[in-house]
């Protein structure tokens, strides 16, 4: 028979990923008594196996780590970007970003994900306002109308003002609430793995842009690199089944030369790509939260830091709306949240999907276009230092923790 218990918190985040445990940290650290839900038990968030992905982390985002008291301990472990290359091809023309333009921060961080997630978790124990209810899989959410209810499989009933669905791309809480999405997939396939060469990277970050797809060099610490190499799906099977020296031979070969010799330092991970984006970000005490709302293209490596400002303003809100004996989850309070983040995420939806069609064709037409836009970037300063601050997190209405300050 099931357990019939019933449990209370203020607000229950779905979903233990990086969106969800930097929001469960963050509504903590804000004094709401949250509950983390996660199919996963503790024991396998806190001692995470390398999976090949890491996060270009932008200044923003690494601002809000360090509101949260976490940078610290990912500092000694993050490459920082500080320069960005961004070329088409074999084409001379280029667009060329350095940090010194806009201050002396870093444009961003290179941070394994694995370890992020680590320190995150070990950080959200020690706030005793913060239950980890894992494993488990939710069942079902209800809208009592001054609250909402979420059933677990095994009968628990957990009794909430506000639901955040952090539960990905895939997220059975929109699909329950009846969100539509725009969808569509973009036949690639992102290889990922980590990659020793022979001369230092000296902190630039390098983007190819290649018919089959963008092909990025991200910079960690020591001489090593992240790469995402986006393929053409149906060429995905044949290049990793390819011997270890002819995969290196291919790697090298769109990697270049100018670190010299490369080898592969790990495993390599793939993962398909495609694009989504809701409807809507709420429904009746819900809030929709990261990849729940939109996936995109790692085209520019901004997918993580838009899910941590939907973190950081939907945190603020709560926080805000609870101090001030407000209902965290009313109508009002998750449009304010919608309004926040729709038009940022819409933008760079835009352009990432937009900069994806672009480049991923070799038509002769189109590529001396984009050429020629590049290098008239590349020549407006004012512009550069714009989309700069932009890719940093340092431009909009932001939220305090992005701005680097504790709820």
């Amino acid at each position: 028979m099931r357990r019939q218990r019933e449990i209370s918190a203020e607000i229950a985040v779905v979903g233990g990923g990086l969106a969800g445990v930097t929001l469960a940290l963050a509504c903590a650290a804000g004094g709401l008594d949250v509950a983390l839900i996660d199919r996963l038990p503790l024991k396998a968030m806190l001692a995470p196996k390398f999976d090949g992905r890491t996060t270009a982390l932008a200044h923003g985002s690494k601002q809000v780590m360090a509101a949260l008291g976490v940078w610290d301990d990912l500092a000694l472990h993050a490459g920082a970007i500080l320069e960005i290359r961004v070329a088409d091809g074999a084409s001379p023309f280029f667009l060329h970003y350095d940090h010194a333009d806009v201050g002396d921060r870093p444009l961003g961080f290179i941070v394994e994900n694995a370890l992020l997630r680590r320190v995150l978790y070990e950080r959200a124990r020690s706030f005793r306002n913060l239950r980890y209810l894992a494993p488990a899989t939710v069942a079902r959410v209800a809208d009592l109308g001054a609250a909402s209810l979420v059933e677990f499989e095994d009968g628990t009933r957990l009794r909430v003002g506000l639901v955040a669905a952090c539960d990905g791309r895939n997220s059975k809480l929109r699909q329950d609430a009846g969100i539509k999405c725009m969808t569509w997939d973009y036949h690639q396939t992102a290889i990922v793995a980590c990659v020793a060469h022979e001369k230092p990277h000296n902190s630039v970050a390098i983007e190819h842009f290649r018919p089959s797809g963008p092909f990025a060099i991200l910079p960690m610490t020591g001489n090593r690199s992240s790469i995402v190499w986006s393929e053409r799906r149906a060429l995905v099977p044949a290049l990793l089944a390819l011997p270890k020296a002819r995969f290196a031979v291919e790697l090298q070969r769109r990697f270049g030369d100018h670190l010299g010799k490369v080898s592969l330092a790990g495993p390599v991970w793939t993962y398909p790509l495609s694009f989504l984006h809701a409807e809507r970000y709420t429904a009746p005490r819900l809030a929709l939260v990261g990849e729940a709302a939109h996936a995109i293209h790692p085209i520019a490596g901004q997918g993580l830091n838009l899910s941590l400002r939907d973190v950081a303003s939907l945190a603020e809100l709560a926080v805000d709306a609870r101090r001030i004996g407000l209902d965290i989850g009313a109508a009002d309070m998750l449009r304010r949240y919608e309004g926040w983040r729709r038009l940022d995420a819409v933008t760079l939806a835009a352009v990432t999907d937009g900069l994806t069609r672009l480049f991923s064709n070799d038509l002769r037409s189109v590529g001396l276009a984009r050429d020629l836009g590049l290098a008239a970037v590349n020549r407006m300063p004012r512009l550069k230092q714009a989309l700069m601050r932009h890719a940093m997190g340092a431009a909009g209405d932001l939220p305090r923790l992005v701005r680097g300050e504790r709820l």
